[in-house]
């Protein structure tokens, strides 16, 4: 639960965008003015850096602004947020159990691409635990199914054991209180299923601390997971057998039967759950387009089926059965059943759900108010006892995002964040595309046209008239990147994608004005915000750091106390959430380190518009090890060091102190960024081995081809002789061709 905010906390965020906006009037009215008194516009040049300085000042004032808006609207609704109560929750289970209607209400698809199956694991748990009736989770590992390299393989078949590994721990608690359950068949007295529940509580509470004692803490992650998933469940269950026993031992009225069946049907669904793993690269008839969106776009596309394995020339494909043809039978090769269910949760296999993630989200997704509603998500927070300073700050502005998406909400202007979420089917048949793609049927439901595909559906989904909500509780945690090499990778793909969803938007906006429902101006501002502001504030604070028009006659305190409510309210926020007030400043020099990371994905955003290509899907690398970055953006911010020095310094000669603390602060930020986040030793590393990388071109690999399924004629009868040597390659290399390929130089210097 979020803390309650005071009134006065409440006051002065709606108070913070208007001082904003006044403030840079305010500016505006004083530069115009100081302009108008003399002829300093009388030269072009000036005058363009001056209008290009003005506008730079007015962007970074709006995305700030925008800030203030959406935490204004976020901070009233913690303090109005009532979680619904224990017994409404379990007496809408009953009746959906009574009922038959929770059998497969909800499918957990947790899409893994070579990650850590330490991790892999940790998320599993955290779903297999969910207090969800019926739930089916399914791993989707998209490896290659049968990689060249040991390690690799060693990885994959790791994780494919982590389904039996689970189910086989979870199997006999679910059978323990499966026959307690039935123990209250028998019709026992109130005071003896109390009993029942009592110690049936109390015996899964000391399963789970057990397993917790177990669980390795060697990261803060495992510790995260230790307490707060199996603890902090255990401690739940605590509470209520020792509420029981205190009720017992003082003769009060225990739970009728009918209520202590509804208590200790949370046990069941606490260890119930059916799961299994799905890798789509072993069949030909799904799409292998490298990234997350049609991972989840294969398995979306099987609900609701049954399907046939059927080797054929070009491999193995999934051939959909007649659900009119009766039970298939395993003789004529496997069978995968797909039952459709009416809500689907996405997690990524690095992220974590709270054990009440699941029941809460569609409890609230129930209520008949509710019925257009296609996204519901808390979205994540970050894990607490980061152990480096950069994982630390990096960790900070996801959780202030958290602030920012629970404003979005309140305005009507919800993102989804693919983190984790919970999607109603019903939108998502809605959303539904299919085409044919060398000659494979390919169904979308999840965009996949840029690398931030959960932003791009969000669009799609408000097209259909649905709409999105963030629940106002932390239910969520997702790993934030531990060294500055992996921030870029992570950074650069956020940054990638939203200019060519602006003009989406504009769309939606049109078309909603001429259906006569027009989306409300702070909506569309906040959505505008959302997919450009790194794009324009990262211009924006570019300009003026470089542009310095009349002298420096423009960068004045009436300039820097426009940002003033912006950082004053960050701090605020931040030190409710656990950090520092002067944090602030290090989330600064973050920024200003991030700042080619986020142009760089702006400029490739503007390439992919230009050139029609996808964007190539970057994973974040969740390794111990420590992920070199890109010597250019090691490079980078120490020019934006020695330009802002620079700065600085000819300002101060010529009597100019507003530029010359500006530009001071922000060179000592930067540099501070430099010897803190990024690490001396780390930057002369990335810097060197940049340099031999450049220096050094290796000929990029040939990508392996698939081994064909069926013999050599097959393969020359359905496909043609195309490529010979592809076809020789796949059926085993000739002489010539090794010999070829041992004679290639390992590597030339540019």
């Amino acid at each position: 639960m979020h803390p309650v905010p005071s009134p006065w906390r409440i006051a002065r965020a709606r108070i913070a965008p208007a001082l904003c906006v006044l403030l840079w009037l305010f500016y505006l009215v004083t530069v115009v003015v100081a302009l108008a008194r003399g002829d300093a516009l009388r030269d072009a040049t000036e005058l363009g850096m001056t209008i290009v300085f003005l506008i730079s000042v007015t962007l970074l004032t709006f995305s700030a602004c925008m800030y203030l808006l959406a935490r204004s609207a976020a901070l009233p609704r913690f303090a109005e947020h009532r979680r619904a109560r224990r017994i409404t929750l379990d007496e809408q289970v009953a009746q959906e159990t009574a009922e038959g209607t929770d059998a497969s209400r909800l499918v957990a698809l947790l899409p893994s691409r070579s990650e850590d199956p330490d991790l892999v694991r940790m998320s599993l748990w955290s779903v297999a635990l969910q207090e969800f009736p019926g739930l089916r989770v399914v791993l989707l590992l998209d490896d290659d199914p049968d990689p060249d390299d040991d390690a690799d393989r060693e990885s994959l078949e790791r994780s494919r054991m982590l389904v039996s590994e689970i189910t086989a721990q979870l199997e006999p608690q679910r059978g323990r209180v499966e026959a307690a359950l039935a123990l209250l068949d028998d019709r026992p007295t109130a005071a003896e299923a109390t009993e029942i529940v009592m110690r049936e509580h109390a015996a899964a509470a000391q399963w789970l601390r057990a397993r917790a004692d177990e669980a390795p803490r060697r990261t803060h992650v495992e510790v995260f997971f230790a307490d707060q998933v199996l603890r902090g469940l255990a401690s739940s269950l605590d509470a209520t057998a020792t509420a029981l026993h205190d009720a017992l031992e003082n003769d009060e009225t225990p739970l009728s039967r009918t209520r202590a069946r509804q208590v200790l049907r949370r046990l069941v669904d606490i260890f119930t759950a059916e799961l299994s793993t799905f890798e789509r690269k072993r069949y030909t008839s799904l799409s292998h387009a490298p990234n997350k969106a049609m991972n989840l776009n294969s398995y979306l596309g099987l609900l609701g089926g049954r399907y046939r394995e059927v080797p054929g020339t070009r491999g193995v494909a999934l051939v959909r059965l007649d659900p009119q043809a009766g039970a298939a039978s395993d003789a004529d090769g496997p069978v995968i059943d797909a039952p459709d269910s009416e809500f689907v949760l996405t997690l990524d296999a690095d992220s974590m759900l709270l054990p009440e993630y699941c029941l809460r989200l569609v409890h609230l997704l129930d209520q008949p108010e509710n019925a257009r509603i296609a996204v519901a998500q808390t979205p994540y927070s970050s894990y607490r006892g980061a152990p480096t300073r950069l994982e630390r700050l990096a960790g900070a502005t996801t959780d202030l995002q958290h602030i920012v998406h629970q404003g979005l909400t309140a305005f009507g202007a919800t993102y989804w964040v693919g983190a984790n979420a919970i999607l109603r089917r019903s939108a998502l048949e809605d959303i539904r595309r299919e085409t044919e793609e060398d000659g494979v049927r390919i169904v979308r439901f999840i965009s996949d046209r840029t690398v931030i595909e959960d932003t791009e559906s969000t669009i799609d989904i408000a097209a259909h008239g649905w709409s999105l909500v963030n629940y106002p509780e932390r239910l969520s945690y997702s790993a934030t990147p531990p060294d500055f090499g992996t921030l870029v990778i992570q950074r650069r793909r956020w940054a990638d994608g939203g200019l060519l969803i602006l003009p989406r938007l504009h769309d939606l906006i049109v078309r909603r004005r001429r259906l006569r429902e027009p989306l409300p101006l702070a909506e569309r501002l906040l959505r505008a915000n959302y997919l450009g502001s790194i794009t324009w504030v990262t211009l924006g604070l570019l300009a003026v750091l470089t542009l310095n028009p009349l002298g420096g006659q423009l960068v004045t305190l009436q300039l820097l106390l426009i940002a003033l409510p912006y950082f004053v309210e960050m701090a605020s926020d931040l030190r409710h959430l656990g950090y520092k007030r002067r944090d602030v400043l290090g989330i600064y020099g973050l920024n200003l380190l991030l700042l080619p990371v986020n142009l760089a994905g702006s400029i490739a955003s503007v390439g992919q518009a230009l050139t029609g290509r996808k964007a190539r899907f970057v994973r974040t690398p969740k390794v111990s090890i420590r992920t070199p970055a890109p010597a250019l953006y090691v490079l980078a911010p120490l020019v934006i060091v020695a330009g802002a020095g620079v700065v600085a310094v000819r300002a101060g000669l010529a009597g100019d102190w507003g530029t010359t603390a500006f530009a001071g602060f922000t060179a000592l930020a930067a540099l501070w960024g430099v010897a803190r986040l990024i690490g001396v030793r780390h930057a002369l590393s990335d810097l060197w081995f940049g340099w031999l990388n450049w220096i050094w071109v290796v000929p990029p690999p040939t990508a392996p081809v698939a081994a064909s399924a069926g013999p050599r004629w097959a393969a020359v009868v359905d496909d043609g002789d195309v490529v010979p040597r592809t076809i020789a390659r796949s059926l085993g290399a000739t002489t010539a061709t090794a010999s070829a390929t041992a004679a290639a130089p390992a590597g030339v210097l540019r």
